[in-house]
């Protein structure tokens, strides 16, 4: 039996020798990393700081779609199909989706934990010392769930903070070079349509068990199409801020509104991915475009709408 199976086997005892007492706050630090934390940027971008939504934005897209890429290039089973041994806690099993490697919720907590690590450690150092621990938390969430091996986990964190590394790199050499940002946007959207060629023409395992696929290659497609829809209208939607909208976050009395917008805008956002686009576009369109479009429409909302009412209302509170 390898080591990394051995590791989650330790960690299901020692989940049943503590009567599951813990398994609860692990699986609500999961499932806050991919259903809550997300919305963050967005809240960044319309209430905090305009620049450093941007780069949430381009940090938590990047890292999806190149978390699908590398998921589904290496294909890896989930524990509990390596090892019959291996029983997730609770939900886990059910709530897990994709390949095993590496983690996306790694990946995006990394992302975004690590994002508010970069930009708050020298401002607030207690908010990124609380974000760090979380981080850790998180991560290691996986493991003890027994959703993720060590590997998972460590792939999907290094990649990101390598990732983070050089989205800095980059913002600080484009600064406010306005056709070197198209000539990027561009790059983004040509690296979203290989990509989605080349998970749709790639070969996967065809693995059968008693006559039933034992993973279908289709279904762990869905996460990629979500990440590359997002970020096509994160790419669009900046293009159209940048060239035409021109966004600034309001201040002094236009801004007492600021706090309910923002709050009212991210409930949209969650309500659209949560519901509304799972019940409307998803059956409509299927899987991969359905989850495609829904993800690209609520960035250009976020993007391009959304800012707009946010103007519209602040500048009505000014005058």
């Amino acid at each position: 039996m390898s080591i990394d199976i051995q590791y989650l086997l330790w960690l299901q005892e020692l989940r049943n020798a503590t009567g599951g007492m813990f398994d609860e706050f692990f699986n609500a630090l999961s499932k806050f990393a991919v259903d809550i934390l997300p919305f963050l940027p967005y809240i960044i971008y319309w209430g905090a700081s305009k620049k450093w939504g941007y780069r949430f934005m381009t940090s938590i897209w990047c890292a999806e779609m190149m978390n699908g890429i590398i998921k589904l290039t290496v294909c890896a089973y989930r524990p509990w199909i390596r090892s019959e041994l291996i029983e997730p806690a609770g939900d886990s099993k059910v709530a897990a989706t994709g390949y095993s490697f590496p983690s996306g919720h790694s990946t995006v907590a990394t992302t975004l934990y690590g994002s508010v690590v970069v930009w708050q450690r020298e401002r607030r150092g207690w908010l990124a010392a609380v974000c760090a621990g979380l981080l850790v938390l998180t991560c290691f969430s996986r493991n003890f769930l027994g959703v993720h091996t060590p590997q998972d986990v460590v792939v999907g964190f290094s990649s990101s903070v390598l990732l983070i590394f050089i989205i800095g790199i980059a913002e600080k050499k484009v600064g406010d070079n306005e056709k070197l940002k198209d000539m990027l946007t561009l790059l983004g959207i040509v690296s979203i349509i290989l990509t989605i060629i080349y998970i749709k023409v790639k070969p996967y395992p065809m693995d059968y068990v008693d006559g039933a696929l034992l993973v279908d290659p289709n279904k762990m497609m869905n996460d990629t199409f979500k990440a590359c829809g997002g970020f096509l209208g994160f790419l669009i939607g900046s293009y159209v801020d940048r060239h035409y909208l021109n966004y600034e976050i309001p201040e002094g009395k236009a801004a007492s509104n600021l706090p309910m917008l923002t709050a009212i805008g991210a409930g949209i956002l969650f309500a659209w991915k949560e519901w509304f686009a799972p019940a409307t576009i998803v059956p409509m369109l299927g899987g991969h475009w359905g989850n495609f479009i829904g993800r690209a429409l609520m960035t250009l909302f976020a993007l391009v709408i959304w800012p707009v009412v946010i103007l519209n209302e602040t500048s009505k509170r000014k005058a």
